[in-house]
């Protein structure tokens, strides 16, 4: 009986978590959606518009790749260091399913890829750079989204924490890492956001096992 309960629970937990990533997605969708339908609907279909799209590689790969393992690598590192070091009042992605074992790995999934991943590219690397690229240029577009990206992130690290000193290392690592994101999508992959959603995701989803 405790078993049967403890599995109704976890499919409960993974239904809560799934459609909350859902509802993430529609409401950071909804202004890139209402922006194309007014604006972009007859020149281009939605999906190719924001960038999701196939990944068309213009580059060695091999060199791609480990640019992108060395970029994820120096950023966990720095990350924790900044989580762990800094403050011991700010958490990392996904501690909501701490403990939960492989049981919540279903959950990290659903976080990392849809609710976190998804949605975070489709509003920066989508709809914010690829809007302002095509207005002024390239590197007006990727700073933009890239301090807006940071901001995100920084800015609720400074209010949990009351440290200015938090909140500018919490904006800089993932603004610096969201700008990195953007060069990839717009000069490596063909401007598909693919690439930079798989790459968030991936790494989202590996901070969120750690704290099972």
């Amino acid at each position: 009986m405790n078993c049967r309960i403890g599995g109704l629970r976890v499919i409960g937990a993974f239904i809560d978590e799934f459609t909350g990533a859902i509802l993430q997605l529609f409401i950071f969708s909804f202004v890139p959606f209402v922006w194309w339908f007014v604006a972009a609907r007859k020149k281009e279909e939605f999906f190719s518009w924001i960038g999701l799209k196939r990944i068309v590689h213009n580059k060695r790969v091999i060199h791609t790749l480990i640019g992108v393992i060395l970029t994820a690598g120096v950023y966990c590192i720095l990350t924790y260091l900044c989580v762990y070091l800094i403050s011991d009042q700010i958490t990392v992605a996904g501690s909501q399913f701490e403990g939960m074992g492989l049981t919540g790995l279903p959950m990290a999934l659903v976080y990392g890829y849809i609710r976190t991943g998804l949605a975070e590219e489709i509003v920066f690397r989508g709809f914010i750079l690829k809007r302002i690229q095509g207005r002024f240029g390239f590197m007006a577009g990727n700073l933009v989204q890239a301090i807006l990206f940071g901001l995100l992130h920084g800015v609720p690290f400074g209010l949990a924490t009351q440290s200015i000193f938090v909140a500018v290392c919490m904006t800089i690592l993932p603004g610096a890492f969201g700008w990195y994101q953007g060069w990839l999508n717009e000069k490596r992959c063909g401007g598909s956001i693919v690439s930079s959603w798989l790459l968030h995701g991936t790494m989202n989803f590996i901070v969120t096992c750690f704290s099972l």
